[in-house]
C-alpha cells in the first residue's frame, strides 16, 4: 500500500544486449561502445569509469578511491575490489589535533595533507585484466577524447563549480582550468582539459606503473614535497587493492550482497534490512509516518553499532558476523520505541565525518548476465581542489574521512584505510542477479540503499519509482526530509519527537539495472538527484541468409 503519490521525472531505458547506467549521458556512451564492441559488463565499467573522470571532474577521477562489485555469471560468484584510500605513512593521529567541532579545521580537506593513497587507477585496470575481454587502450579512448577535443558544461556542472568557486581559484593548476581568468564558464561551453588526455594516453600505454611507479607519481610527490604534502613514492609504490568475498545476507527470501569493510555501508544494509524484516513494511505502507518513523529509528540502531564496532579491519577486530546475523537484528529489534523517538546509545558521540555527497556510481548489466556496481569518489566535490601541475589530475581529500580524533576506531594511523559508507549491492532472486543498485551520498548512501531496495520488494514500485520516491534520513540528533514529504507526515514525525529539517535531496543520484522477469530485457534507471542517464543496447547481427 503505497500513501504517498509522486511523479517520476526520469524514465527508464531498456537493453537486450546490456545497459549503462551512470550519472553522465557520455559516460554512459562511453560504457555502451564498448558493448557495441563485443565487451562485456566490465569493459563497459571501465570505459564508463575513465569517461566519469573527465566529464564528472568533481564526483571521481584516477586519484580516487571507491568499490567494485562485480556478479561473474560464467561461474555464479560475486567479488568485489576494495580500492579505498589509505593515509600515507606519515600521517599520525594527531594530525588533525586542533579540528573540534565547533572549530573546524580545514586542512583535513582543502590542500595537500588532505590528499590519501589513491586506488581507483589500479583497481579499474587489474578489473580489466582479470575480467574483461577489452585492452586498456580501447577502454580508455572514449575518456582520452572527451578531455583533449572538450565536452560541453552542462547546468550540473556548472552548479558546482559556482559552489565551490572560492575554494577552486586558490589553486592556480586547478583555477586555470575549471575558472579560467577567475570567471565561472557559461553553459554549453566546452571544458578542454590537455593535461589529462595526455596522463590518459600515458596511462593507456604504459598502465598503472605510470602512476604507482611511474612518472605521474614522481610529478605528485615532488610537488607534496614542496608544499608541505605528506605522500611520497613509497606510499605509492606500497599501494595494494584487495580482493574479498561479498558479504551476504537476506531479505524476505532474496540474497542481499554487498561490501564488508572497509566500508560500513554493507554491514548496515544488511543489519538494517535484518531489522526491518520483522515488521510487515507492505501492511504499513510507503509514505506514512508509521513508516517513516521505523526506517528512521532502525537507522539510529545501525548508526550506534558502526560508532562502537566499525573501523579498518587490517587494525581493529570487527565482529562481523555477529552484527549481520538474524539473531543480532531481533535482538537490536527489541529495542525499538514504535510509539516516539528513541535513544540508542550511552554517552556523547562525536559526530564529525567528512564523507561528502559529492561521489557518483555507476551500475553496468550485459546480455550473460554479468553484472557491475562501482561507487567512487574523489571524497569532495574537486577532492582537495589540488592539480598536480603538467597532469590534470585532480587529487582526492579523502583523508577527511577518517576521525580527526585520536581513540576511535576511525582515527588516523599511518598506512591505514579509512571507513567509508559506499553500498553498490547486489539483490538476487534464485541465485541470479535481479537488480543491483547504489548511489552517491556519503553517510546518507546506505539509508537510500536500504529505501530503494524495500520500495522494490515491499511496497512493489517499479524500479524507476523506487529509485525517485521521497527518502528520509538521520544520524541521531535531527531528521532530514525530501520536499516530496507532506506537511502531514512532517508534522506527525515532530509529533513523535523528531526534529524535522528540510533539505533539497537526500543522498544523491541513485542509479541501477534489473533484470525483467517477463522477457529478456534488461533495464536501467537513474533518479532525479542528478545527471543519471542510462543507455541500453539491442538489436545485433543479421540473421543468415543465402544472398
Amino acid at each position: 500500500m503505497n500513501t504517498l503519490e509522486f511523479q517520476c521525472i526520469k524514465s527508464p531505458v531498456f537493453g537486450s544486449r546490456g545497459v549503462v547506467a551512470t550519472n553522465h549521458a557520455l559516460a554512459s556512451t562511453a560504457g555502451l561502445e564498448m558493448l557495441a564492441m563485443g565487451g562485456n559488463a566490465v569493459d563497459a565499467a571501465i570505459a564508463a569509469a575513465f569517461a566519469l573522470t573527465v566529464v564528472e571532474p568533481m564526483s571521481s577521477g584516477i586519484f580516487g578511491a571507491g568499490y567494485f562489485l562485480f556478479f561473474q555469471s560464467s561461474t555464479g560468484k560475486t567479488f568485489y575490489i576494495d580500492h579505498y584510500a589509505k593515509a600515507p605513512y606519515g600521517a599520525t593521529p594527531n594530525l588533525f589535533n586542533s579540528m573540534t567541532p565547533a572549530h573546524p579545521l580545514t586542512e583535513n580537506r582543502l590542500g595537500y595533507k588532505s590528499v590519501g593513497i589513491p586506488g581507483n587507477l589500479l583497481a579499474w585496470c587489474l578489473a580489466l585484466k582479470e575480467w574483461g575481454t577489452l585492452d586498456l587502450k580501447t577502454t580508455m579512448s572514449t575518456a582520452i577524447n572527451l578531455a583533449d577535443s572538450g565536452f560541453p558544461i552542462n547546468p550540473h556542472l556548472l552548479s558546482y563549480l559556482r559552489r565551490d568557486f572560492d575554494e577552486l581559484i586558490l589553486f592556480d593548476e586547478t583555477a586555470n582550468i575549471f575558472v579560467p581568468n577567475g570567471e565561472l564558464p557559461k553553459i554549453g561551453s566546452k571544458l578542454i582539459q590537455h593535461d589529462l588526455a595526455n596522463t590518459l594516453a600515458l596511462i593507456s600505454d604504459k598502465g598503472p606503473d605510470s602512476l604507482y611507479r611511474g612518472p605521474i607519481g614522481e610529478a605528485v610527490t615532488r610537488d607534496m614535497g614542496q608544499r608541505d604534502g605528506l605522500i611520497v613514492q613509497r606510499d605509492l609504490q606500497d599501494y595494494r587493492t584487495q580482493w574479498k568475498q561479498p558479504i551476504e545476507g537476506s531479505y524476505r527470501g532474496h540474497k542481499i550482497a554487498s561490501l564488508g569493510p572497509s566500508s560500513s555501508g554493507g554491514i548496515m544494509t544488511i543489519e538494517a534490512l535484518n531489522i526491518l524484516e520483522g515488521f510487515d513494511i507492505a501492511g504499513i505502507g510507503y509514505g506514512t509516518p508509521e513508516y517513516f518513523h521505523l526506517i528512521l529509528e532502525t537507522l539510529k540502531l545501525c548508526w550506534a553499532d558502526r560508532f562502537a564496532y566499525l573501523g579498518d579491519p587490517d587494525q581493529i577486530d570487527i565482529p562481523l558476523k555477529t552484527l549481520l546475523s538474524k539473531d543480532f537484528a531481533a535482538s537490536r529489534r527489541k529495542l525499538l520505541n514504535l510509539v516516539e523517538k528513541g535513544n540508542y546509545i550511552e554517552g556523547k558521540v562525536d559526530l564529525i565525518n567528512g564523507e561528502s555527497n559529492d561521489t557518483t556510481h555507476m551500475t553496468i548489466a550485459d546480455s550473460q548476465g554479468n553484472v557491475v556496481a562501482s561507487t567512487q569518489t574523489l571524497n569532495e566535490a574537486f577532492g582537495s581542489k589540488v592539480i598536480t601541475p603538467g597532469t590534470g589530475m585532480l587529487l582526492n581529500n579523502c583523508m577527511a574521512l577518517f576521525n580527526p580524533l585520536p581513540g576511535t576506531p576511525n582515527s588516523i594511523s599511518g598506512g591505514k584505510r579509512m571507513l567509508s559508507s559506499m553500498s553498490p549491492t547486489l539483490v538476487f532472486t534464485n541465485n541470479k542477479p535481479w537488480f543491483a543498485l547504489g548511489t552517491p551520498g556519503g553517510i546518507r548512501i546506505f539509508a537510500a540503499v536500504i529505501q530503494g531496495i524495500v520500495n522494490v520488494i515491499d511496497h512493489g514500485m517499479s524500479f524507476q519509482q523506487a529509485l525517485e520516491a521521497p527518502r528520509i534520513w538521520t544520524q541521531f540528533q535531527y531528521v532530514e526530509v525530501e520536499p516530496g514529504i507532506p506537511g502531514s507526515v512532517k508534522d506527525s514525525l515532530r509529533a513523535k519527537g523528531h526534529e524535522i529539517i528540510e533539505v533539497p535531496k537526500v543522498a544523491g543520484g541513485m542509479n541501477g539495472v534489473m533484470f525483467q522477469a517477463e522477457s529478456s530485457l534488461i533495464s536501467g534507471s537513474a533518479c532525479w538527484r542528478a545527471d543519471g542517464s542510462p543507455s541500453g543496447i539491442s538489436g545485433g547481427p543479421a540473421k543468415p541468409t543465402d544472398i
